[in-house]
């Protein structure tokens, strides 16, 4: 009927995010950013002007979570919000020259949080790790038949020297 603690791959990737936000956490609070709002200036920086949805949907989070945190960033001065040179009435997100310095300076720290995830791996297993955690998701999908959940990813064929 039940099913023990130790099969349940849930748990151990629910642990995993756990310490991976806790080490992040830590690591952009010295740039003075929670987690989500170093996330959406990283998204910020590399699609200026972007849509809140679409803000919201690179940053996995609801589009009213969204608009919290960029309320937050523009009261602190890190985004600005202007019209779009064409059309006059939809407003674009863009960093701030303070909001860049703190994103440099908060991933910086975040990279070395990568850097040190990076180490405990190889490249191959980095990318079957990639993989299993696709095939993880994949399975959870609604959408998804039997033989769609159980398929193996097109990375499970590891090639030495990547």
């Amino acid at each position: 009927m039940g099913m023990p603690a130790e099969e349940r791959l849930g748990l151990d990737v629910k642990r995993a995010e756990q310490l991976l936000m806790a080490a992040k956490h830590a690591a952009v609070k010295k740039a003075g950013l929670t987690v989500p709002q170093y996330a959406a200036l990283l998204v910020l920086a590399g699609n200026p002007g972007i849509s809140n949805a679409a803000l919201a949907r690179q940053c996995l989070v609801t589009p009213q979570a969204s608009n919290v945190v960029l309320k937050n960033l523009m009261e602190r001065g890190l985004v600005e919000r202007r019209p779009h040179p064409w059309h006059r009435q939809m407003l674009e997100t863009h960093l701030t020259d303070e909001g860049r310095r703190a994103l440099e300076l908060a991933d910086a720290a975040a990279v070395t949080i990568e850097r040190r995830i990076a180490a405990a791996f190889t490249s191959e297993e980095r990318d079957l790790l990639r993989d299993l955690l696709t095939r993880f998701g994949r399975a959870l999908a609604p959408s998804a038949g039997p033989e769609e959940r159980n398929e193996p990813g097109c990375s499970q064929h590891v090639t030495e020297g990547h």
